[in-house]
């Protein structure tokens, strides 16, 4: 049994994993919690796979009911020893994490299924059937159902393709994790297990975590707790930074100004965002003769640049050697990354914000984000930069990308009473 890596009324309110992600169940079902138990371990949208709540019900909407039915102290032991059961029959062998919770005096056991490393996985129909037939299953909204057709094929394609952000990093060690970067994350989202973590080591820490993976005589990191966790990321994957530009006089000039930042991805998303708020935003105040109420405009919007900044971290490779650069100009703000958008998108939908992305490249770090409140996924970063830039007035931004999507361009432009 492990603590919970996130908060649980944060989990419960869906305030940080979206309800797609969560299965509420009021009692112990065996044949539909190991067919949810698949779907989420093949984690066919590279969401992250998800969360079962067992003593758990809801309403009519799927949102949870309080207080929740809970399970009997009797119960849970019973719960678990078929649970290890029941997984064994998941081929190949797939083991959630679990946790046993409160919530208003009432007992709750909480299984943490991420994505699996050896997906397509399958799963019987039924638990307790003599003659067992076994299915693909995957997650279609926040139902379960078996893949059928080109569902099926598209699953069968993506075996052994795990995200490269869930992929261990054989160059690494243990002892390259730091633990007080790991146990400031676990304070900050308020998980229960910061009030034992540091009595762990970095290994069984970073396991529970899910950042290490890989037997005990020879653990691994994955490569999103180096990128998360690590002062250093930019040793195991070079170009791991966000380089921040001043052209005063254009790109044309013969000056800028240059501050590259390097280290967990977190802290530089945070630094870069700040150094670019104090440095280069600005408020005009624009006084009208007939009227007491002056217009008031910022240069450039934060709210866009903040989203044109954390998407570029969500969603760039980080296989590829290039760092993510924010140019600014006095008349505009480019924020470049690589590759482009992924090309199940379409660039016309993707311009004008009504791109649904089908997978994610990076379901880790977007979990890792979503958590301290920087992204909320679900392809919102487009809507909200136009948003942004309207509210204030501003030009319609522009999202640019090559053919062969080999780079993503947001151009921020900037407020024409800034610019006069």
């Amino acid at each position: 049994m492990v603590a919970l890596p996130i908060n649980l009324q944060n989990l419960l309110r869906h305030r940080t994993v979206e309800s797609e992600r969560i299965e509420y169940k009021a009692a112990w079902n065996p044949d539909a919690i190991i067919r949810t138990l698949c779907a989420f371990a093949n984690d066919f949208e590279n969401l992250g796979g998800g969360y079962i709540i067992i003593g758990q019900d809801c309403d009519a909407s799927g949102r949870p009911v309080a207080p929740p039915a809970g399970l009997a102290e009797s119960q849970i032991d019973k719960i678990q020893r078929e649970l290890l059961a029941a997984c064994q029959q998941i081929r190949p062998p797939y083991f959630p994490s679990l946790t046993i919770c409160e919530v208003d005096e009432r007992k709750l056991i909480v299984l943490h299924a991420p994505g699996g490393m050896h997906r397509p996985y399958t799963a019987p129909s039924s638990v307790s059937s003599r003659h067992k037939t076994w299915h693909y299953y995957i997650r279609r909204y926040s139902s379960t159902v078996e893949a059928r057709g080109d569902c099926e094929q598209e699953l069968l394609s993506l075996t052994a393709n795990v995200p490269f952000d869930d992929r261990m990093a054989r160059q690494a060690q243990v002892s390259d994790l730091s633990k007080p970067l790991m146990l400031a994350y676990l304070q900050e989202v308020g998980s229960a297990l910061a009030d034992y973590a540091n009595e762990l080591s970095v290994e069984d820490l970073g396991r529970q975590m899910n950042v290490v993976d890989g037997p005990s005589e020879c653990p691994c990191p994955k490569n999103v707790g180096l990128m998360f966790f690590s002062e250093t990321p930019e040793r195991f994957f070079p170009y791991t930074q966000i380089d921040v530009v001043w052209f005063p006089d254009g790109p044309g000039g013969d000056h800028f100004d240059e501050k590259i930042f390097k280290g967990p991805l977190a802290r530089i998303t945070r630094e870069a965002l700040g150094y670019i708020e104090r440095n280069y935003l600005h408020q005009t105040v624009l006084k009208h003769p007939d009227r007491a109420e002056a217009t008031r405009v910022w240069n450039f919007p934060y709210a866009a640049i903040e989203e044109a900044v954390v998407n570029a971290v969500y969603h760039r490779s980080y296989q590829e050697r290039e760092p993510i650069e924010v140019r600014i100009m006095p008349d505009e703000i480019l924020v470049l990354s690589y590759p482009g958008p992924d090309r199940s998108i379409k660039l016309a939908d993707w311009i004008a914000g009504h791109a649904a992305c089908r997978r994610y490249r990076n379901r880790r770090i977007g979990d890792f984000l979503k958590e301290l409140g920087l992204t909320e996924g679900r392809a919102t970063g487009v809507p909200k930069i136009l948003k942004a830039m309207a509210a204030n007035g501003s030009p319609p931004p522009q999202f640019d990308a090559d053919d062969n999507r080999r780079a993503c361009l947001v151009r921020l432009p900037v407020h024409y009473l800034a610019r006069r």
